[in-house]
């Protein structure tokens, strides 16, 4: 039988040491890897969210075409009732004006005859005048031949008596017959000018009633145009009816649609912020893995990196606590997160109670950092809440106009409460490295370590230091 070889002691001990190794540079790449995906989910939410409230934005359109589509129809239906009784009473003034135009007509008529027949009285009276001069003549003929004979009967004597007698009375007759003729003369005058001025208004009434004709005529074809207007409009509301009706029909076709559609995308975007939520944990868990596996004796490529955060964490919480002991800042004022927003910065940016002090001591301790390693971007200590107060002087620049600029350049006095920043101020492990991918202004994304290490100030957790650095 063949014998066994003896045991290494030392073979568990480095096999151990080598699956810890792997372990963590396993855990570092499934972490960058899931770091990516966790990416892809938020910008997919984000384009789940963008499409949903554009969706909901369409299906409230669509709903607001409906109802001004339905106030459309209301407003035709009124404008096609409106035109019919416009038509009847259009059609009804028209058969009046017509009737009072054939009336007029028939009085302008009548009123030039009229005027006609003054016309021809005038001109009777003109003989009966001219008759009854001629009247007047022959009386005076008459008077003078009577004179003539009462002179001849006087110088016969009596046998000229009879004679005088019928001198006197052709003389008496011809007095009446010339005072007749003169009150006809003057009637005739008279009546002769009351029919001249009838004469006259009667033609001043002819022209009005020919006027009042040619207006009515006008008005006539001013009501036949307006008819044909207003059965053009009744057409036109009528066309206007039917596509309404068209685009109600199609609203009715297409909203079940938008209904699906808008639950469909809200399904969508719960399952991609659940996924997230479930990725943010797979996140944690290796970040966790990592941090376990270099506790238990695994080696790891940042080591040194390491160490210099969980010093440089410790060296910091020695300087708050000798700014308390001395009076330079109080203990509550150290530890107080209320936060005096700063006016007009874009980004916000905020003032704490102790903000001035870490102005004054994080610098000589922070700035060293950005030289340990070409890959470190930052280092910089955060409250529990992620409030950044003093950042590196790279970062810390006044704020100008461009939002973006700012974003990118002025970091400081800033809260950064995602879940990177929140876990580096609140986790009090000797250490977390933690994988994101830093926003830095204007779309630009990198892929970046946060290291962190726990800030104590007389036992009591204050915040944490982050070291960032690229992948």
């Amino acid at each position: 039988m063949e014998r066994a070889m003896p045991l290494d002691p030392g073979f568990d001990r480095r096999e151990n040491e080598a699956y810890l190794d792997a372990l963590v540079c396993t855990g570092e790449v499934l972490g960058r890897d899931i770091v990516e995906v966790a990416a892809f989910l938020d910008d997919l939410e984000s384009a789940a969210e963008a499409q949903l409230s554009h969706i909901k934005a369409a299906h409230e359109a669509a709903s607001s075409v409906a109802a001004a589509n339905d106030r459309v129809q209301g407003a035709v239906d009124q404008v096609a009732g409106a035109v019919d009784e416009t038509m009847e009473a259009v059609s009804g003034s028209a058969e009046l004006l017509r009737d009072t135009g054939r009336r007029s007509q028939s009085l302008a008529a009548w009123v030039q005859s009229v005027d006609s027949r003054m016309a021809d009285v005038v001109g009777t009276l003109s003989s009966v005048h001219d008759s009854n001069a001629e009247i007047v003549s022959i009386s005076k003929q008459v008077n003078i031949l009577a004179i003539n004979a009462k002179i001849e009967a006087v110088r016969a004597g009596d046998a000229g008596r009879g004679f005088a007698v019928v001198a006197e009375a052709i003389n008496q007759l011809s007095h009446q017959t010339a005072t007749a003729a003169d009150k006809i003369s003057r009637a005739i005058s008279g009546l002769r000018e009351t029919i001249v001025t009838l004469k006259t208004e009667a033609g001043k009434a002819s022209g009005d009633a020919g006027a009042v004709l040619s207006a009515a005529t006008e008005t006539d074809q001013m009501l036949g145009r307006m008819t044909g207007s207003v059965e053009m409009t009744r057409a036109a509301a009528l066309d206007i009816a039917g596509r309404a009706q068209e685009v109600r029909a199609a609203n009715d076709s297409f909203a079940p649609y938008f209904h699906e559609l808008v639950g469909t995308t809200r399904r969508t975007a719960e399952g991609v912020k659940e996924a997230r939520a479930r990725v943010d944990g797979l996140v944690t868990m290796g970040e966790t893995v990592v941090q376990n596996s270099v506790l238990a004796g695994a080696s790891h490529a940042d080591a040194t990196l390491i160490d210099f955060v969980r010093q440089t964490a410790a060296q910091i919480g020695q300087i708050f606590e000798a700014a308390v002991d001395s009076g330079k800042i109080g203990a509550g004022a150290l530890f107080d997160q209320r936060y005096a927003p700063i006016p007009n910065t874009d980004p916000q940016q905020v003032m704490a109670p102790y903000t001035a002090l870490t102005d004054a001591l994080l610098p000589s301790v922070q700035e060293p950092a950005l030289d340990l390693d070409p890959r470190i971007v930052f280092c910089a200590a955060v409250d529990r809440n992620g409030y950044l107060p003093t950042h590196n002087r790279k970062y810390s620049r006044p704020q100008g106009d461009d939002p973006v600029w700012n974003t990118a350049n002025c970091r400081n006095r800033r809260i950064f409460g995602d879940r990177v920043g929140l876990r580096a101020g609140r986790s009090q492990d000797p250490f977390l490295i933690q994988i994101y991918r830093r926003d830095m202004g204007g779309g630009d994304f990198v892929l970046m370590k946060d290291l962190s290490a726990p800030i104590a100030v007389k036992g009591r957790h204050w915040g944490g230091l982050r070291l960032a650095y690229r992948f």
